[in-house]
C-alpha cells in the first residue's frame, strides 16, 4: 500500500508539482519553514528528492490546516500530541545530536503490566546543557527546540497532550547494552555515594552488589536440566562457589545476538535465564558519575538479596524506600517546573498531561501549579491501596477517560480479568450478583454516562468505547479494538474503524442517544 501511494504522489508531483512550487503561497510557506524543511529533505531523500519532499510536506500542511479550520468553524477543536521522545535514526538526532543522549534509551520501570520494564528504544534528552547558570555551548537549546515544535502545532491544534509528562520530572534511562527496562535508572537523580549506603547500615561490597550474583543454587533454579550446559558455555568459575559471565555474554544485547533466530523452547529458556542472571544485582552504577550508585529497582526480589544477612536486608530496604519514595520529591518537582515552563508551557494551547505510572508525590502539585490538566483513569487510581478510583473525586482540572491507546478498550478490559471485573461490577457499578462475561451495551452506556457526569473539565472517550453502547454498531471482534501494547516493541498499530463514516452518520438512533447524553451532562 505504501508503495502504491508513493507512486501516486510522485505522478501527481510530476504532473502539477511545478505549478505549486512556483506559487506565491508555497514560497511564503517555504521561507517560514526552511530551517527544518531543508535538513529534513536532505536526511530523508538527498538533494535529488528535495523538491518532491517539500511538495509533500506543503500538501500535508495545507490539508491539515484546512481540516483544523473547518473543525474550528463548527465549534470543534483538535487535540495534538507531544511524544516524549524521537526516533534514534531521525532528522532531529542527525541535525542536533547534542540535544540527545544517544548512548542510552528511554523506557519505563517494571510494573504489574511489564515485569521486566519497557525499553522504548529512543534516546533521552540531554538536559545537562539546560542547568540554571550553565552557559550554553550550542546554538539551539532544548527549550528552543521544544518551543519551535509548539509554535508549529499551534497552527492546527488548540489543545495538546504531553506524552509521559513524568519524563519532564525524571526519565527512566536504560543502558544501550540492555534489552529490557529493568536495568535502568531515573535521570536526573541523586545516586548514593558509598558512604551514604553504609550510613544506612549496609557495608558496601562492589563486586557482590553490582555484578550478577551466580551460584549453583541460582543456576539450578533458573535453568534446571540446562544448568550444566550454561556452566560450560556461558560462565567462568570464581572463588567461593560463585560464577561470572564470560565477556562475550555479559550484557543482554550480547545474549540477544547469540540467540538470534533460535526460537526452540530450550534456546528461549536458556536465553531468558541469562537475561535474568545479568539483572541479578542490587545496585547500578551511574553512567556519568563514577562510584555513585542507584538501587536497582526491584533488587529485593533477586537472589542476591537472599544472600544478605537479616540486618543487611533491613538496611537495604531502608535505603531503597528512601531512594524511590522520599529522596527525590523536592528535587524532581523543582526540575519539572523549570523544564515545563521553559518548553511546553510557552504556548496558547491547552496543556493536558499523561501522568500515569510510578508517580512521585510532587507531580500533582506541579501540574496544578502550572495549570496543566491531569489524566484520570478509573482503573488506574493515583491513590495507593485502591484498585479503582471514584469518578466523583476527579479534580476539575483533568481529563477523564476509561482507556487510552496504550490500554485495552472498555469491552476488552471487561473480559481480560473476570475477578477484577466482578469487583468493579460490585463496588463501582454497585450491582448485585455475577457480572456478565461479556459487557452488554446497557452497562457500557452506564459506564460512559458516569464518566460524562464526573467533575473533570474534559471527558475524552475512544471511538471503541462510544460504540460499545450499541450492540449493532460495535465490532464483532473485541480483540481487534486494541490499538497498542506498549510493552511489545514489535506491536503494530493495526486498529481500523470497522464501519464507514457514512454508516455511522446514518445511525440516527445511536447518534440521538449520544447527543442526549452529552447535552444532559452539559459536556
Amino acid at each position: 500500500m505504501d508503495r502504491v501511494k508513493a507512486a501516486y504522489v510522485r505522478d501527481v508531483f510530476e504532473e502539477r508539482g511545478r505549478q505549486t512550487l512556483d506559487s506565491k503561497e508555497y514560497k511564503t510557506w517555504y521561507q517560514q519553514n526552511e530551517s527544518w524543511l531543508v535538513p529534513y529533505a536532505k536526511w530523508l531523500g538527498g538533494q535529488d528528492e528535495a523538491e518532491l519532499i517539500y511538495y509533500i510536506q506543503y500538501q500535508l500542511h495545507v490539508q491539515l490546516l484546512a481540516a483544523a479550520n473547518y473543525a474550528r468553524s463548527k465549534g470543534i477543536i483538535l487535540k495534538g500530541d507531544v511524544p516524549i521522545g524521537v526516533n534514534r535514526d531521525s532528522v532531529e538526532t542527525a541535525t542536533h545530536p547534542e540535544l540527545f543522549n544517544l548512548d542510552c534509551s528511554t523506557g519505563a520501570p517494571p510494573d504489574a503490566f511489564s515485569l521486566n520494564g519497557q525499553n522504548w528504544g529512543f534516546p533521552t534528552y540531554n538536559w545537562h546543557e539546560e542547568q540554571p547558570g550553565r552557559k550554553k555551548r550550542h546554538q539551539v537549546s532544548l527549550p528552543d527546540w521544544f518551543q519551535q515544535r509548539m509554535k508549529w502545532m499551534e497552527q492546527y491544534f488548540d489543545a495538546f497532550r504531553i506524552d509521559h509528562v513524568l519524563g519532564f520530572f525524571r526519565i527512566w534511562e536504560i543502558p544501550q547494552d540492555a534489552v529490557f527496562g529493568i536495568m535502568g535508572h531515573f535521570s536526573p537523580a541523586m545516586p548514593f555515594a558509598v558512604n551514604e549506603i553504609e550510613y544506612f547500615g549496609l557495608p558496601f561490597r562492589r563486586d557482590l552488589f553490582t555484578r550478577p550474583f551466580i551460584n549453583d543454587r541460582v543456576l539450578e533454579r533458573l535453568f534446571g536440566v540446562h544448568a550444566q550446559y550454561v556452566r560450560d558455555n556461558f560462565l567462568v568459575p570464581l572463588a567461593y562457589g560463585l560464577y561470572g559471565l564470560r565477556e562475550e555474554y555479559n550484557t543482554q544485547r550480547k545474549v540477544q545476538a547469540r540467540f538470534e533466530g533460535r526460537n526452540d523452547e530450550n534456546s528461549l529458556w536458556i536465553r531468558d535465564g541469562l537475561y535474568r542472571l545479568i539483572s541479578d544485582v542490587l545496585f547500578v552504577e551511574d553512567p556519568r558519575q563514577p562510584e555513585m550508585y542507584h538501587p536497582r529497582i526491584g533488587g529485593w526480589q533477586e537472589p542476591v538479596y537472599e544472600a544478605l544477612t537479616a540486618e543487611e536486608k533491613d538496611a537495604y530496604m531502608r535505603l531503597y524506600n528512601n531512594f524511590f519514595y522520599q529522596r527525590h520529591n523536592f528535587f524532581w518537582g523543582q526540575n519539572a517546573v523549570h523544564r515545563l515552563k521553559a518548553t511546553v508551557c510557552q504556548t496558547q494551547m491547552l496543556c493536558c498531561a499523561e501522568d500515569l505510572g510510578m508517580l512521585p508525590d510532587c507531580v500533582s502539585h506541579v501540574l496544578d501549579h502550572l495549570r496543566i490538566l491531569t489524566l484520570e483513569i478509573q482503573s488506574m487510581p493515583k491513590q495507593n491501596g485502591f484498585e479503582f478510583s471514584h469518578l466523583d473525586g476527579n479534580p476539575y482540572r483533568s481529563v477523564a477517560t476509561f482507556s487510552t491507546h496504550d490500554m485495552p478498550p472498555l469491552r476488552l478490559w471487561w473480559e481480560e480479568s473476570p475477578e477484577r471485573t466482578q469487583r468493579y461490577y460490585a463496588t463501582m457499578l454497585q450491582k448485585q450478583g455475577r457480572a456478565p462475561e461479556h459487557l452488554p451495551a446497557h452497562l457500557a452506556e452506564e459506564i460512559i454516562a458516569r464518566h460524562l457526569y464526573c467533575p473533570s473539565m474534559l471527558c475524552l472517550l475512544s471511538l471503541q468505547d462510544w460504540l460499545a453502547m450499541d450492540s449493532e454498531l460495535r465490532s464483532k471482534h473485541v480483540r481487534e479494538e486494541r490499538i497498542n501494547v506498549p510493552s511489545d516493541s514489535y506491536n503494530r498499530w493495526k486498529y481500523r474503524m470497522h464501519i464507514t463514516i457514512e454508516e455511522l452518520l446514518q445511525a440516527n438512533k445511536y447518534n440521538n442517544k449520544v447527543k442526549t447524553m452529552i447535552t444532559r451532562s452539559k459536556r
